[in-house]
């Protein structure tokens, strides 16, 4: 999410970098493969969550080897979907197991596949890729497991993309005071139609489609633009000790996948949590 202080420049994008024509027909274009896949068959979204986060597995491999940094991208790959797949099928604790044998299997890998030389560096960005996104992309499959788990995932989808559109909009129209040094075009008027766009989107779902109380709905929602802005914050902060713009280009106004994924995945498990601690 990326916020400004100005409007749109001459040639169509926005001062905030955005190409915001693209980036309007990309989120529709995204928003409607999530639509018709969850509310078809279930395993249909499983495995464009998969296809997702492989994509941004990838890029975050390439962005670490700008650096000389390798990260073996088959074993975490296969790690990631076998984790996916265990939390749909087999619940937590198959994620979290899962994840522990992919870990001492990256471990290992690398102890055979390049020497000694840079070893706990390769290692521990293998395991931080293994984390991040697809440790915490395996509730998104938890979220998904229940008989009302395509309402649980349009919840936590609609809160975060409310963030960042809220934000935005909030931001360009208000923004005054710069919220970090890590991403200079946040501002705390931007974070404020953050909070403002999660509460009231937040409140309406839980309520329409859970049954649930307003408050319930208003506190997963102030709780999810918290947790989309810092995921906005750590992906910034990457690529910033990366030295690199964007995670890639593949989406048109947006970079890569992983610039979109950065606010889902940090918002997954405290949403998971509230939808299962409410509604069981």
């Amino acid at each position: 999410m990326e916020e400004s202080t100005a409007g749109t420049s001459p040639s169509g994008g926005s001062r905030t970098g955005r190409n915001l024509p693209a980036a309007i027909a990309v989120g529709v274009g995204l928003g409607a493969l999530v639509i018709v896949s969850l509310f078809t068959v279930k395993e249909i979204f499983l495995a464009v969550i998969v296809a997702a986060v492989g994509v941004g597995v990838a890029e975050l491999s390439r962005a670490f080897a700008t650096r000389g940094i390798a990260v073996p991208i088959v074993p975490v790959l296969a790690a990631m979907t076998a984790m996916i797949a265990g939390a749909y099928w087999g619940g937590p604790s198959w994620l979290l197991g899962t994840f522990v044998v992919a870990v001492f299997a990256l471990l290992v890998w690398r102890m055979f596949a390049g020497g000694t030389e840079g070893y706990v560096r390769d290692t521990t960005a293998s395991v931080f890729t293994l984390v991040y996104p697809p440790l915490l992309a395996g509730f998104a499959a938890l979220l998904l497991q229940p008989d009302d788990g395509p309402y649980r995932v349009l919840i936590f989808i609609a809160v975060t993309v409310a963030s960042d559109i809220f934000g935005y909009f909030a931001g360009v129209l208000f923004g005054r005071h710069k919220m970090s040094v890590i991403s200079p075009k946040k501002t705390w008027e931007g974070f404020a139609g953050s909070v403002i766009g999660c509460v009231a989107v937040g409140a309406w779902l839980v309520a329409w489609l859970m049954g649930g109380a307003l408050w319930q709905g208003a506190l997963l929602g102030a709780l999810a633009a918290a947790l989309a802005t810092i995921g906005d914050l750590i992906e910034s902060i990457i690529k910033r000790d990366l030295g690199i713009k964007d995670m890639g280009t593949i989406l048109p106004g947006h970079g890569g996948v992983m610039d979109r994924l950065d606010s889902l995945v940090a918002t997954l498990i405290p949403v998971w949590l509230l939808l299962t601690l409410f509604f069981g």
